[in-house]
């Protein structure tokens, strides 16, 4: 079930906003959801390149096995 939100904007970034959303044919408040839903996935998920360096990394991958067993083992401070 979809979720109403009350957003603030200052007028010119309402306009740009707006402007964009008209370009693309489409609602504003489907333009901001878009936008902010593709913001979230850059900044949420690694891309190939970092996936790729992390699993080139022995070091970081040894460290994480081992945050993982603490983890299950219940050892530790999480945050």
């Amino acid at each position: 079930m979809s979720k109403t939100v009350t957003l603030r904007l200052d007028d010119n970034i309402y306009q740009r906003f707006r402007g964009m959303a008209t370009s693309d044919n489409r609602p504003l408040s489907n333009f901001i959801e878009t936008a902010a839903l593709r913001f979230v996935e850059e900044y949420e998920y690694v891309d190939e390149f970092e996936m790729e360096e992390i699993n080139d990394n022995a070091s970081l991958k040894r460290s994480i096995k081992s945050g993982i067993r603490d983890a299950k083992a219940g050892r530790g401070c999480f945050v």
